[in-house]
């Protein structure tokens, strides 16, 4: 499939335009074009700039609200609940990252909730704000869409619920651990599809429980069809999908049940499409100095990363990896070649742009982009 490279700045510059032209604040224009990029950088395309399409599509049902002003509604010394407004995930949940991180300086621990949201991207940006501080993060979110079928079932009840965990190192990169509890988001799915790939087995099942490998088809059980679905992590019963089942209700009851946001299942019975999404989302700040000697927690998972690395791989060729690596792999890539733009993803922006009267700059002939 035919894709193009394209300067990090530019991709900032494309999302910047069309969130503005939506008519949205521009320090949240700011935070959330940041937000974004990173996500693309860290070899995330399911949640960067492939979800304009997504946030378009909310904002002509009118479900979103593009004037949001987030705020703390309830707050003491370690806690915080707030209010997103309908808006755009991205920058009520940095506020509350920081907040969290605020907290736990003081206090040592910080934990804030946010409800009445929407998509708020990769939760793993926002627990990597933690170790930058010292501090150990922890995010979840409920989701928007019904698309997981739990174990042993043959209808979606779940979304794919992220956990993100991230710990500071002395000597290594700070651990980041980014994962949905499906055992692929389902914009994982979207960018195989615009990429024309077939899918591994396991990642989506028919009402039989069948795996489904065309991709197209796949977007279809998930997007539109209300049998089939996702699997949870582990893909089947018989490979212990049950704790992927386990940790997506965990984290629904963190993001959804603690913050007052919405459970989909139930949302879905009574609302409109203008209706926000209300989704929540869960961040916790911890602070390693109230259980350890300054510095110890750090030597500590250097060593612990010091093994993992170490450890005699299967094949010479693929080392043992711990999470975080391929996101920072794809960084460095991807600042000096660009971001992968799919030109399928590339004519969907377009669109975007013509329907808000964005200026579209990912154009390869007028801009010099380099082709893949």
């Amino acid at each position: 499939m035919s894709s193009m490279n394209v300067p990090v700045d530019r991709v900032r510059e494309q999302i910047t335009n069309v969130l503005a032209a939506w008519g949205m604040d521009e320090k949240i224009v700011r935070t959330t074009a940041e937000v974004m990029v990173e996500t693309d950088l860290a070899g995330v395309d399911s949640h960067g700039i492939s979800m304009l399409m997504d946030y378009d599509q909310s904002r002509l049902k009118g479900k979103l609200n593009l004037a949001a002003a987030p705020r703390i509604v309830r707050e003491n010394a370690v806690t915080a609940l707030i209010d997103a407004d309908a808006g755009l995930g991205h920058y009520p949940s940095v506020l509350a990252m920081n907040l969290a991180i605020d907290k736990a300086l003081t206090a040592g621990v910080g934990v804030v909730s946010v409800f009445n949201s929407h998509h708020f991207g990769a939760a793993g940006y926002y627990s990597a704000l933690a170790p930058k501080k010292g501090l150990i993060g922890l995010v979840s979110s409920s989701s928007r869409t019904i698309s997981v079928v739990p174990t042993r079932g043959s209808v979606p009840v779940l979304g794919t619920n992220p956990l993100a965990f991230a710990a500071p190192a002395r000597r290594n990169r700070a651990f980041h651990l980014d994962m949905a509890t499906a055992t692929v988001a389902a914009n994982k799915v979207k960018v195989y599809d615009l990429n024309g790939k077939k899918l591994p087995a396991g990642w989506v099942l028919d009402e039989n429980g069948a795996p489904v490998s065309d991709a197209a088809l796949a977007m279809d059980y998930i997007f539109r069809r209300d049998v089939g679905g996702l699997t949870p992590v582990g893909g089947t019963a018989e490979m212990a999908s049950h704790k992927g089942y386990g940790l997506a209700v965990m984290a629904q009851i963190l993001g959804g049940a603690l913050s007052g946001a919405s459970f989909s299942p139930i949302r879905v019975r009574s609302q409109r499409p203008q209706d926000p999404d209300n989704i929540g989302h869960f961040f916790l700040a911890l602070d390693p100095k109230m259980f350890r000697p300054d510095g110890a927690f750090e030597d500590d998972v250097d060593a612990i990363v010091d093994v993992l690395h170490a450890t005699r791989p299967i094949d010479p060729g693929r080392p043992v990896l711990v999470a975080g690596d391929p996101e920072a792999a794809a960084r460095e890539k991807r600042r000096r070649d660009g971001i992968p733009i799919p030109r399928t993803l590339a004519d969907k922006i377009r669109a975007v742009c013509e329907r808000c009267g964005a200026a579209f700059v990912l154009d390869e002939d007028a801009r010099g982009l380099a082709a893949s």
